[in-house]
C-alpha cells in the first residue's frame, strides 16, 4: 500500500471512530460512555482508539487539528499587507459558504451542545481548544514581527470574536429558532463582529 492510500486510509479510520463515539455521546452522555463501549461499537479494540486519541475529549472535538490547520493556512497565505482579521473574516465567511461543519451552524449542533454543557469535562476541553486557537494566531503575528503585547491583545482579541460569533448564532438554535434562518443570518454576524474588532467599539 502506498504512503498516501495508507495515511488516506489512517484519516478514514479515524473519522469513523470519532462519528461512532460522538453518536455514542449524544444518545447516552460524554460522563456515562467509556472508551471500551466506544471500541465496541467501532469495532476496533481499545488500542487503535487510544492511538488516534490520546484524550477521551479529543473523540468529541476531533476535528480541532483541522481547524487549527485550516485558520494557519488562511492565516499565513493571506496577501502580503492583508490584516489577520480579513483573512479570518473571509475564512468564517468561506465555513460557512460551504456549509462545513467547523462553521458552527450546522444540522445537529443542538445535540452536539447539549453534550458540552453536560459534561464539565469537555466544557474545560472547549476552553482548551479556544485558547489554543489564540495561541495560533499570537504565534503567527509574532513571526511577522510584531511586538509581544500587540500579539497577545490581538491574538485575544480574534479569537474572542470568532468565540462570540459561533456562541451567538449556536444559542438561537438552541433557543428554537430555524436553522435555515440562522444560517441566513450568519454572515451579517461574522461581519458584525470584526467590524467591532477593526473599527473599535463605540459607547
Amino acid at each position: 500500500m502506498d504512503e498516501g492510500r495508507r495515511e488516506r486510509k489512517k484519516r478514514e479510520s479515524r473519522r469513523h471512530i470519532a462519528d461512532v463515539a460522538t453518536g455514542l455521546f449524544v444518545r447516552h452522555g460524554f460522563e456515562q460512555v467509556t472508551i471500551a463501549e466506544v471500541a465496541e461499537a467501532a469495532e476496533v479494540s481499545k488500542k487503535t482508539v487510544s492511538n488516534y486519541f490520546a484524550r477521551k475529549e479529543d473523540l468529541f472535538f476531533d476535528r480541532q487539528e483541522d481547524i487549527l490547520r485550516a485558520i494557519s493556512d488562511a492565516l499565513r497565505a493571506r496577501p502580503d499587507g492583508e490584516p489577520v482579521s480579513a483573512a479570518l473574516r473571509r475564512y468564517q465567511h468561506r465555513l460557512l459558504a460551504e456549509r462545513h461543519p467547523t462553521s458552527g451552524v450546522f444540522a445537529g449542533i443542538d445535540g452536539f451542545l447539549w453534550v458540552i454543557r453536560q459534561s464539565p469535562a469537555l466544557t474545560a476541553r472547549a476552553l482548551e481548544l479556544d485558547h489554543e486557537i489564540e495561541d495560533l494566531i499570537r504565534e503567527v503575528l509574532l513571526e511577522e514581527g510584531a511586538d509581544r503585547a500587540h500579539a497577545r491583545i490581538v491574538a485575544g482579541l480574534l479569537s474572542s470574536a470568532l468565540t462570540s460569533i459561533s456562541k451567538h448564532s449556536q444559542q438561537r438554535i438552541l433557543d428554537g429558532d430555524d436553522l435555515q434562518d440562522v444560517q441566513r443570518a450568519h454572515p451579517a454576524v461574522i461581519d458584525a463582529a470584526f467590524d467591532l474588532v477593526e473599527g473599535g467599539i463605540a459607547r
